[in-house]
Parts: C-alpha cells; structure tokens; sequence
C-alpha cells in the first residue's frame, strides 16, 4: 500500500498481536467474565498504539507516502510527527478526538463500556499530552471517530459489548465548553475542526469561509446553554455519555452547502447534501 498508493492513507494504529498476547494474559488472570472497562487500556496500551504508529510513519518516510494517523491516544506517538512545516507541506499528519481530549481512564468507574472504544482512553498524562500537541500543531485535526452502536449493544459485558462512542452530535459543544474555560481558541477550534480536515484531505471548496466556497457553517450562542437529553439527541442510537451534561454554549443553525438544514424549528431535509470532491 506505501509502496503504491499516491492517494492518502490513513491509518487506524494498534497492534493487533500485543493486543491478542495482553488480552490472554488478562483473560488468565481475572477469567473473561471478570474483565471489565477498566481493563481496556490495559489490553490497549500505549505500546499497542506506538509501535504500530512507529510502523506506519516508517513506512511513509521509507516511500514519501502521504500518511494520516487516526486518533492519536498516547503521550508517546507525539514524537512521531512534527510542528516544524506548514500543514500544507506535511506528507505526515495525526488527530486528535474530542474523547481523548475530555475523557481519562479515571472515568471507567462512571461510565463503564459506553466509553469504550479504540484506541481506548488512556491515564490522565495522555490526555495532558494530546491536548499540548493539538496546541502546538503537532497534531492537525480534531476529529470524532463517532461510532452509534445501540445502547443495548454496549450493556453487554465489557467482552461482548462494542468499542465506539455516538460523539457527533456534541464535538462542536464539547471543544465549545473548552474554550470557555480558556483550553482552547475559537481560531484554533476552526483551524483543527474545518480548516485543516479539508487541506488533508483536499477537499475541494470547502472547509473556510470564502467566495467561491460552500457555506457550510455553524451558527453559536456563546451565551446560551444545551443541557443533553434524550430529546435532543438526534442519535438514532438514542444515547449519550453525556446525558444530563449542561453545555455552556448553544447550536443555533447549522447551514449544509448553503442549505439551512437545522435551525429554531428543526431539521429541514427539503434539500439534501452533494458529494464532496476533491483537489487531485
């Protein structure tokens, strides 16, 4: 695929065999009944995620391949890629989700298997790192792997039940939430969140506000509030880890290609979306 590819690759980095070797260890130690969510950053550890991300990067520089990693979950990987260049020159680039920029492994107690997912949220220090890398351009995108397995799925065992986190609907409130309390600026949330996704991956026309551009954009109430329940979830999976979470910021209007698809009187399918193209 390095070898061959022109096109980007992008990369979801874990490496499956020390992922088998630390789930049978696990499974000797405590008996597959007995894992639980707190174990899953322990199967998926750091290692997991930075030999694989070692891996990749290798081959890209072997090939000058165009290499994204997905959600990036480890202090470790951050050696791996740089702040040195202008994005639009990178032939390496990395994200991080809003998950593993707001959730710790300290979190498991609460939430149990609805936080589950891979690469798993690891101890706090990880998430410190994340959020240094995001800030000092080391990491390029924001992104969130947005995964709606039902609710009934993820009340299994933590064996049987499903890695993903329903996050769509709330990344823009979350990374909102952390710019009120000074994380992050409302620039920088743009660069990572709209920006730099379509300089990565060329999209064409969108991604800023520009002549020519479509206009897809959000409008927010910096002073109002969003407090999440079933009713406005607008998941068909019909959860959230944040149920009953007061967001300090409101989703006004969404606007798709011009499109008003979501305002004060809800959704508006009168006009549906077009597909993306890209600069290639």
């Amino acid at each position: 695929i390095f070898s061959g590819s022109e096109l980007l690759i992008a990369t979801h980095c874990e490496n499956e065999k020390m992922i088998r070797e630390n789930l049978q260890k696990a499974i000797a130690e405590k008996g597959e009944e007995n894992l639980t969510a707190t174990d899953h950053p322990v199967i998926r550890n750091a290692e997991v995620c930075f030999t694989s991300s070692l891996v990749a990067v290798q081959f890209a520089k072997k090939y000058n391949s165009r290499l994204h990693i997905l959600h990036i979950s480890t202090e470790k990987e951050l050696q791996l890629f740089t702040n040195l260049i202008p994005l639009k020159d990178k032939r390496i680039t990395a994200e991080a989700c809003v998950h593993h920029l707001w959730f710790t492994a300290d979190d498991y107690a609460q939430y149990g298997n609805l936080i589950k997912c891979n690469p798993a949220i690891k101890a706090p220090e990880n998430k410190e790192a994340i959020w240094k890398g995001l800030l000092d351009d080391h990491l390029d995108v924001i992104a969130t792997d947005h995964a709606p397995h039902t609710w009934e799925e993820k009340q299994q065992p933590y064996f049987k039940a499903p890695a993903g986190i329903p996050l769509v609907r709330h990344s823009l409130l979350m990374m909102l939430e952390h710019y009120k309390s000074g994380k992050i600026s409302l620039e920088k949330i743009a660069e990572k969140m709209s920006h730099a996704p379509a300089v990565c991956f060329q999209i064409k026309e969108r991604g800023y506000i520009r002549e020519g551009y479509f206009a897809d954009l959000v409008i927010v109430d910096l002073n109002g509030v969003t407090k999440v329940t079933k009713n406005n979830l607008f998941f068909k999976c019909n959860w959230s880890p944040f149920e009953g979470h007061i967001f300090p910021a409101a989703i006004e209007k969404t606007f798709v290609s011009g499109h008003l698809a979501y305002g004060k009187d809800g959704f508006d399918e009168s006009q549906m979306g077009c597909r993306l193209e890209f600069e290639r």
